[in-house]
């Protein structure tokens, strides 16, 4: 965060401080609410925009509409407004970090942490397709991690007001979100709620697999792909990715709106199942089907359609669209006939497919030895999935589970995840500190053990395990999980000492240690002197990703304060003028004082314009005279 040579304040109420960062369309800054004596988040939009009135009425209205939403997970919009012809938006200030920023410095995250990152910004596009509001814009940047873990969306409505069609074919606006795209935004024809969910299953598969889907060297170029390419399957990115919320990935992320979640709620449902350990709607297989457009038992795939069509990409479609154009050009009378028809045909291509793709039932391998079962299987032209060991009575190396299950119709080429008995008997966890992660986790399934990669913040040798637990030659059960831990795929350096530099020696310290400056604040201090680093965020000796920013806390000199007057205040007004400086109150009472003066301040301690320092307590008298009697004669 840069700080602002020369405070601008806008509508004679929010005083910009410091530049927070710099966008395609606008500039966000931290600013203080002079009303409200708040920091909020201020976004000027670049003057190009700004001359562009049928661009500001759009701005008008979608920021009107995202001020409407409330919810615990999306950045409130407070205000907008124009100020000598720059248009701005006001917006809660969030202390945190975005998830762009995390997942450069981090790499891939847990699956688990992943998963409820992507519930809660579920839960706030829900909550906004609710109030007829799309985001448009999911991506990383838009995604804020607070300081206590909580998951922020910001932008609402904001994206809606650039055209997409002309913004990949401009320079600024929202090219650089290309990457996250969904086909139907590539291609420049109208969306609806599931641009959202198609966005945010690439967001997750990125959080996953520590990559987008689709890289391009430019934005139509990827934005293309996400038209016409099938994208990689996480898994086959980093293996440790559980197969269920692969699944979920990528049903989120189907070509055709159709075969995505019919809503962000069904969305954000299937990664609750995941988190709590329940099966997920999206199955592997439903997974792969949606993302490759095989639609239902049918199994039609999907054409490129050459016909003249007014976007920049070959437009992917299937048979269920043009069947729904085709009953949209009939009369109702026909309707139910073409239904019966089409379902009749679905049965029939169903068989065909199956007979002539070597449909067939699945073999049971269950009690069969793995490299048996695994022998039977490739036989038959099947692909192995994930093999899990697991505590069982069968005996060690035998199958005691197949997903799909025995007789289930398969075709060639369909996968087979097995579940193989590691035994009830204890086993010794092998010394895997030191190998390379392929080595670490052969030796771990070899004794009849389930591995698990974790990242940490912390140097070492890419790929090489750091740590363990449980520890080398702990004894447990067969199948129990062995946490391993590598260095996250970043290079890693130390947040070097700022104290007692001024800001602009700290700028140069942390760039010689491969950081930057990031949020700048100011608080006093009674080690620091006036204008110097008191602190960092983090702190002095934390292992960062290089290239990360670095908070800075300025001193004001002194923790001290003038004490104001409150004399002849009532005890709540100077209660909380007092309380609004910073100092502590105590409140005595007194007797001695005009009975018309109860309630209010007849003195204080330390005196009004007294410089004390933090922490201080002020004594107010309050008068508490009791009332004059009055005797009330009654003639009769």
């Amino acid at each position: 965060m840069q700080p602002v040579e020369v405070p601008r304040v806008f509508s004679e109420r929010y005083e910009l401080t410091h530049l927070i960062a710099r966008g395609g369309m606008a500039e966000v800054y931290r600013a203080r609410d002079r009303l409200l004596d708040r920091p909020v988040a201020l976004k000027v939009l670049f003057p190009e925009l700004s001359v562009d009135r049928a661009f500001v009425e759009r701005f008008r209205r979608e920021a009107q509409n995202a001020a409407k939403l409330s919810h615990p997970n999306i950045v409130p919009v407070f205000d907008w407004g124009e100020d000598s012809g720059s248009y701005f938006i006001v917006m809660e200030f969030v202390d945190g970090r975005a998830l762009s920023a995390v997942l450069r410095e981090s790499g891939p995250l847990d699956p688990t942490r992943a998963a409820e990152i992507a519930a809660q910004v579920a839960a706030a596009l829900a909550s906004a397709h609710r109030h007829g509001v799309v985001h448009r814009d999911i991506k990383p940047g838009n995604v804020l991690i607070t300081e206590d873990g909580g998951v922020k969306v910001t932008d609402f409505g904001i994206a809606r007001a650039i055209n997409t069609e002309e913004s990949l074919t401009q320079t600024g606006a929202v090219m650089g979100t290309a990457t996250y795209f969904s086909p139907e935004q590539a291609e420049g024809i109208g969306v609806d709620a599931r641009t959202d969910i198609y966005s945010l299953g690439v967001v997750l598969f990125e959080m996953l697999a520590g990559r987008p889907p689709f890289l391009g060297d430019t934005p139509v170029s990827v934005a293309g792909k996400h038209v016409r390419d099938l994208p990689p399957m996480p898994r086959d990115l980093l293996e440790t990715i559980p197969v269920e919320l692969e699944a979920v990935t990528m049903k989120a992320m189907a070509k055709t709106p159709d075969q995505r979640y019919d809503n962000a709620e069904d969305f954000r449902a299937d990664l609750l199942r995941f988190l709590g350990g329940q099966p997920v709607v999206a199955s592997p297989a439903n997974g792969a089907n949606a993302v490759t457009g095989v639609i239902g038992a049918v199994g039609a795939t999907q054409a490129v359609d050459a016909s003249p069509r007014t976007g920049p990409f070959p437009r992917i479609i299937s048979r269920s669209r043009e069947q729904k154009t085709g009953e949209k050009r009939r009369g109702k009378g026909w309707i139910a006939l073409l239904v019966l028809l089409l379902a009749a045909l679905a049965v029939v291509a169903y068989l065909l497919v199956n007979t002539f793709a070597g449909g067939f039932a699945l073999p049971d391998v269950v009690g069969k030895p793995v490299a048996q079962a695994t022998s039977i299987l490739t036989a038959k032209g099947l692909v192995i999935g994930t093999t899990t060991n697991s505590a069982n009575t069968a005996a060690v190396g035998t199958v005691v589970r197949t997903d799909p299950a025995p007789g289930t119709s398969v075709s060639k080429k369909a996968v087979v995840n097995l579940v193989v008995s590691a035994g009830e008997a204890e086993t010794q966890v092998p010394q895997v500190v030191g190998q390379e992660l392929e080595t670490a986790e052969v030796l771990i399934s070899n004794a009849h053990l389930n591995a698990k990669v974790k990242f940490v913040s912390s140097g070492g040798q890419q790929n090489v395990v750091l740590s363990q637990t449980p520890a080398a030659g702990t004894k447990v059960r067969n199948g129990k999980t062995v946490v391993i831990s590598l260095p996250n795929p970043t290079n890693q350096v130390g947040v070097p000492s700022l104290v007692n530099e001024t800001p602009a020696q700290a700028s140069i310290s942390l760039t010689d240690a491969g950081l930057s400056v990031g949020s700048q604040n100011s608080a006093c201090s009674n080690s620091t002197p006036s204008g110097q680093v008191s602190g960092s965020n983090p702190p002095a000796g934390t292992q960062v990703g290089r290239g990360s920013s670095v908070g800075l806390t300025i001193s004001t000199g002194d923790c001290s304060v003038v004490v104001q007057g409150v004399i002849g205040q009532s005890q709540m007004d100077a209660t909380g003028v007092l309380q609004g400086q910073g100092l502590t109150v105590q409140v005595a009472s007194t007797t001695t004082c005009n009975p018309s003066q109860n309630g209010n301040v007849t003195d204080q301690s330390p005196a009004a314009g007294t410089q004390v320092n933090l922490p201080a307590t002020v004594t107010i008298t309050v008068c508490s005279s009791p009332s004059p009697t009055t005797t009330t004669t009654t003639t009769t």
